[in-house]
């Protein structure tokens, strides 16, 4: 018996789906308050995946089998960021050089 694979874009869907989730699902676990403009940033995502399959429209922006764009899961990134606890901001650089 063949199994058919998985249809790599509705992979994606799902993917993306639960890390919004569990983005929120942090944040309101540790009481952190997400702003308005975060809250409303996960759910257009949310309701743009379950639209269309995917949250952007100009495939410019991600791969033809994404369904966040590349600023998209940087931002998700963050937020699921500030829900850890986690300081905003890279974290790169020199260290600091000890006192002579």
């Amino acid at each position: 018996m063949k199994r058919k694979l998985p249809d790599p874009r509705a992979q994606a869907k799902r993917a993306a789906l639960s890390a919004l989730k569990r983005a929120r699902r942090q944040a309101e676990r540790a009481g952190v308050k997400l702003s308005d403009w975060e809250g409303e940033f996960l759910g257009s995502v949310e309701d743009r995946l379950k639209t269309f399959g995917r949250a952007f429209g100009d495939p410019e922006k991600g791969g033809p089998g994404e369904a966040l764009s590349a600023l998209q899961r940087v931002k998700l990134k963050e937020i699921a960021g500030k829900a850890k606890g986690e300081t905003p901001g890279f974290r790169r650089g020199r260290k600091a050089e000890p006192d002579e």
